[in-house]
C-alpha cells in the first residue's frame, strides 16, 4: 500500500461531509479539518504504512478509530464543556512527546524516569482529552488538584494480570485495554504488592499505552526474554512509550543499563 492508497481508505472509512482533507505528498502528511469545529488533526502517513507492513488492516482500524474518537471528544468539549467531568487520570507518555496541544497550549506534565513523562487525561468514556492549561478553569481545579486526583484514581483501575513462565521466569501482564494501562506504574500500592511475589528482581515495562509488564526476572535469560517483548511491544503499540524496562526497588524506578549477571551478583551480596 502506498501513501496515496491510505489517504483514499481512510476518505472511504470517515465521512466525507465532516472533513476537509489536505494531502502533502511531498511531505507525505495527511492533514483532516473538521468543518464544523474549524479543528484539525496532522496524520504522518509513514508511521501508518510501516504498521500496515506488519499488522495489515487493524493499523487502519486503529488510526480511524483515534480519528473518529479524537474528533468526538471535540464536539462534546464544544458542546458540553468540561464543568461536569471529573474523571481523571494520569497517563504515561515518551519524553518526546508533544509538550503542548495542537492549539499551542502548554499541557498539564510531571517528570517521571529519564525515558518517561506523566500527563494527565480527562476521561470522556470511549476516549480521553490531554490536559492542558486551558481546561484548568473550567474544571475549576489548579494544576496540583489535578494531579492530586490522578494519582488517586490509578489506585482504583482493576490490577488482573495474565501470566507467562519463560525459563523459570515470571511475567506478569495488566491489559486491560482501557487507556491506562501503563498508567498502574504510577499506583505505588500495587507495585509493593507486586514485588512481595517477586522471587529474583522486579523489573517493570510500560513498551505502549495499553500494556504494563511486571517480571520476576530469576537469572540472566529473565533479562533477554523481557528486553524482546518490551522491544516487540513497542513496536507494535498504537502509542508508544519505552522500549526500555526498569529495576523497581525500594519504591524507585532505575533504567536497565547494566548486565543481568552484575545484578544477580549485587543481590547476593545483599543476602
Amino acid at each position: 500500500m502506498e501513501a496515496k492508497d491510505l489517504v483514499e481508505e481512510l476518505k472511504r472509512r470517515l465521512p466525507a461531509e465532516k472533513f476537509e482533507w489536505q494531502f502533502d505528498r511531498k511531505a507525505d502528511k495527511l492533514r483532516i479539518v473538521h468543518h464544523t469545529l474549524h479543528h484539525g488533526m496532522d496524520i504522518s502517513l509513514p508511521e501508518i504504512l510501516a504498521k500496515y507492513e506488519s499488522k495489515n488492516e487493524r493499523a487502519i482500524d486503529e488510526v480511524v478509530y483515534t480519528i473518529q474518537e479524537t474528533f468526538d471528544a471535540m464536539e462534546q468539549e464544544q458542546t458540553k464543556g468540561f464543568s461536569d467531568q471529573k474523571n481523571i487520570y494520569p497517563v504515561i507518555r515518551s519524553t518526546s512527546f508533544p509538550k503542548e496541544s495542537a492549539a499551542g497550549i502548554p499541557f498539564l506534565t510531571k517528570d517521571h524516569t529519564a525515558e518517561t513523562q506523566i500527563y494527565y487525561a480527562l476521561d470522556l468514556g470511549t476516549t480521553y482529552r490531554l490536559i492542558d492549561e486551558s481546561m484548568l478553569k473550567d474544571l475549576n481545579m489548579t494544576e496540583k488538584e489535578v494531579q492530586e486526583v490522578a494519582m488517586f484514581t490509578v489506585k482504583t483501575l482493576p490490577t488482573a494480570w495474565k501470566t507467562d513462565t519463560v525459563s523459570d521466569n515470571v511475567f506478569y501482564f495488566i491489559n486491560n485495554n482501557d487507556g491506562y494501562d501503563a498508567s498502574r506504574i504510577l499506583n505505588q500500592p500495587f507495585l509493593k504488592e507486586m514485588e512481595q511475589k517477586i522471587e529474583g528482581h522486579m523489573v517493570v515495562s510500560v513498551p505502549h499505552q495499553d500494556v504494563l509488564i511486571i517480571a520476576d526476572v530469576r537469572n540472566d535469560t529473565g533479562y533477554d526474554v523481557i528486553a524482546q517483548m518490551a522491544m516487540q511491544f513497542f513496536t507494535t503499540g498504537a502509542v508508544p512509550v519505552t522500549s526500555l524496562s526498569f529495576i523497581y526497588e525500594d519504591g524507585k524506578l532505575e533504567p536497565i543499563f547494566i548486565m543481568a549477571k552484575n545484578r544477580l551478583a549485587r543481590r547476593e551480596k545483599k543476602k
